[in-house]
C-alpha cells in the first residue's frame, strides 16, 4: 500500500456476470476481462463469482478458489482487482474478499454478516465487523462490504470518509429495489463512490452500477461490464458543500 496522492480521475468497472456450473469456465471470463481492459485501474467482480454457493461441492470450490487466487496474483499487477472467494480456514469454510494489486493481496476481509435465509451461517463461518475498516492503495481510501452487509448501517458509519465503497454481491432478484436504494443511499450518505458488481444469474438482481457521491449511477442491466470513472474532485466538492458534522 502507498500514501501516494490520488490522481484526478480513475478509470474503473464493476463486472455483471453469470456464474457457470464450470468454474474454469467463470476464471477465463475474469481473466479475458482483466486482459481486455487493462487500461482500466480498477475492476470489482460479483461475490463469490468463480464459484457461486456450491455447497454441495464446497471442499472442490475452496481448493478451486485457492489455485485462482494464486493465478490472478500472477496476473494482476498495476490494475486492483476485487472478489470474494469460498476458501477453507482452518476446518471450516469462510467467504473472503481479496483485493489483488502488484502481484499481492494488499487487502482481504471475511464476511461477517452471513445471509440466513440462504444457508450461509450452515455452510461458512464469520468474520468480524470490527474487520471492517478503511484500507489505502496508492492514496485512495476505500472501505468494502459484502452484499448483505449493505444492509447494516452500522458498517456504513465504519466506512465513513472513505472515497470508494467496493460491494461485489449475489443479491437476489426478489429484493433487487433494494440493492439499488440501499448502494445509491450509502453513497449520499457517506459522499462517496460505490461500486456494485452483482451477478446476473438468473434469479439474482443484476443491478451493478458505479454511483457518485450525488447517487447519480452508471447501470444497465444488460451489460456484462459497465464502466465509469472516479473523479476525486467532486468527493471534495459535495464534502465541502455539504459538510456532515
Amino acid at each position: 500500500m502507498s500514501e501516494q496522492k490520488p490522481k484526478e480521475k480513475m478509470k474503473v468497472a464493476a463486472l455483471q456476470l453469470p456464474s457457470h456450473k464450470d468454474y474454469q469456465t467463470n476464471l477465463d471470463a475474469l481473466l479475458e476481462m482483466i486482459e481486455e481492459h487493462r487500461e482500466t485501474k480498477l475492476i470489482v467482480a460479483p461475490e463469490v463469482y468463480l464459484t457461486a454457493y456450491d455447497y454441495e461441492h464446497i471442499e472442490e470450490a475452496a481448493l478451486f478458489s485457492k489455485k485462482a487466487l494464486a493465478l490472478l496474483k500472477e496476473v494482476v499487477n498495476e490494475q486492483i482487482v476485487v472478489l470474494t472467494m469460498m476458501l477453507k480456514e482452518g476446518e471450516g469454510y469462510v467467504n473472503r474478499a481479496v483485493v489483488i494489486h502488484r502481484h499481492a493481496v494488499v487487502y482481504q476481509q471475511e464476511k461477517a454478516k452471513l445471509f440466513r435465509l440462504g444457508d450461509e451461517d450452515r455452510y461458512l463461518n464469520a468474520g468480524g465487523t470490527n474487520r471492517i475498516l478503511p484500507f489505502e492503495i496508492e492514496g485512495v481510501r476505500y472501505g468494502l462490504l459484502i452484499c448483505f452487509e449493505l444492509r447494516f448501517k452500522e458498517l456504513w458509519k465504519q466506512l465513513e470518509g472513505v472515497d470508494v465503497v467496493l460491494l461485489p454481491a449475489r443479491w437476489g432478484l426478489p429484493r433487487k429495489q433494494h440493492l439499488e436504494i440501499l448502494s445509491k443511499a450509502l453513497a449520499v450518505m457517506n459522499q462517496c463512490y460505490v461500486i456494485v458488481a452483482n451477478s446476473s444469474d438468473s434469479d439474482m438482481a443484476s443491478s451493478s452500477a458505479i454511483i457518485t457521491p450525488n447517487g447519480d449511477a452508471v447501470q444497465d442491466d444488460r451489460r456484462s461490464l459497465l464502466e465509469g470513472v472516479i473523479d476525486f474532485r467532486e468527493i471534495k466538492k459535495m464534502r465541502r458543500y455539504i459538510v456532515m458534522e
